[in-house]
Order: C-alpha cells, then structure tokens, then sequence
C-alpha cells in the first residue's frame, strides 16, 4: 500500500472521538463459537469497536491496521473500557501477518484473497478464523465498496482450505438503514490437523 493510501486512511479516522463508531453485529453473531480466552487476532480492525468486545470476553486481542489513527482510537477506546490491546500498524499487501499460534483471527470488512489461506495457517489447534465480507449482492442497494473488494456468491468457503466449516451463511444484515449483503463463516483447524 502507497503512502499516500495509509494517509488516506489516516485522514478517514482524523478527528473522529474514541467511542465513535458501533461494534458489528457479527461478533453477536459469533456467539456460541467464540473462546473466552486465548489470543485473538483482529486483521485490518479499524478503530477497535470489535477488538474492544473480543477483549471484553477475555481474549488477549492484537489489532492490525494500515493507519496510525485507526489504532490511536482503538488503543483509546481499550481504555476507555478498561481492557487491554495490543496495536500493529502493519500493511498486509506488503507484510505478513504476525506469526501465530492464534486462537481466533477475525477479519470483517477486508479482502485480500491470497492472505485468508496464510491466516487459517496461523491458527492453534481448535483456532477459530472468523470471517465478514460485503458480496457483489451488495452493489443492488450501495455503490461501494467496489467490486474489487467484494466476494463472488459463495465464494468464501473456497479461501479456506484445510480448515473445517462450522457456520457459513450468506444474507442481508440489519445493519445500517438498508442492510449490506455478507458473507459469514466461522472455519476451525480440523481435529486430524491439531
């Protein structure tokens, strides 16, 4: 990613206070699957609203972003709630991820195809990789993101080989005024590999 991409992300989140911005409704969704301790992985997470709720449950949460902002507000919104985070200002078109073992790694809302096999190879034995990304459905009801960065209909499924599917659905959410069209899957490091 281009200096001047990173400063576009920083000047998204300039300005913008710590608590600002709602946790996904897909770490509700992940309930049931998700440990209550371990170590968590948040890729590209933005401001922490997720990172925040995974460590709220007892996770040690490392959260990667491009943006120096992102992880200010992230680190400040941590506080805030009286837990701790990890940050990493990392690009992952240009750098790996960092070594795990993790037991969950969550990825809402970034797509980079090459990198969802790298993580689940990341994952601990019984490691969770939790997955959120807008379809090509979502173009019916919003301009962006572009389709570039947008999955083909069931596609998900295939950018995680190895790993064992324990919930996949893909559907329009509630979440803002129209809903977006998502892709969701929970994958775990099969028994036989742990």
């Amino acid at each position: 990613m281009a200096d001047d991409d990173r400063e576009r992300w920083n000047d998204r989140y300039r300005g913008r206070a710590p608590g600002e911005g709602a946790p996904s409704d897909f770490v509700a969704w992940l309930e049931g699957v998700l440990p209550s301790a371990g170590r968590a992985l948040d890729v590209a997470g933005g401001a922490g609203a997720d990172a925040v709720l995974l460590a709220e449950r007892g996770l040690a949460v490392t959260l990667l972003d491009v943006s120096d902002e992102a992880l200010r507000l992230a680190r400040d919104r941590a506080t805030a709630h009286g837990v701790t985070l990890s940050t990493v200002r990392l690009d992952l078109e240009a750098e790996p991820p960092p070594a795990g073992p993790w037991d969950v790694v969550l990825v809402r809302h970034y797509l980079q195809r090459p990198l969802l096999p790298r993580l689940g190879g990341l994952l601990a034995p019984g490691g969770l990789l939790c997955v959120c990304i807008a379809t090509r459905r979502n173009l019916e009801r919003h301009p962006r993101p572009s389709a570039r960065f947008l999955l083909e209909p069931g596609e998900l499924p295939g950018l995680v080989p190895g790993l064992e599917i324990v919930r996949w659905v893909e559907d329009w959410t509630h979440e803002g005024p129209e809903g977006r069209h998502e892709a969701r899957l929970v994958a775990r490091v099969p028994d036989s590999a742990a």
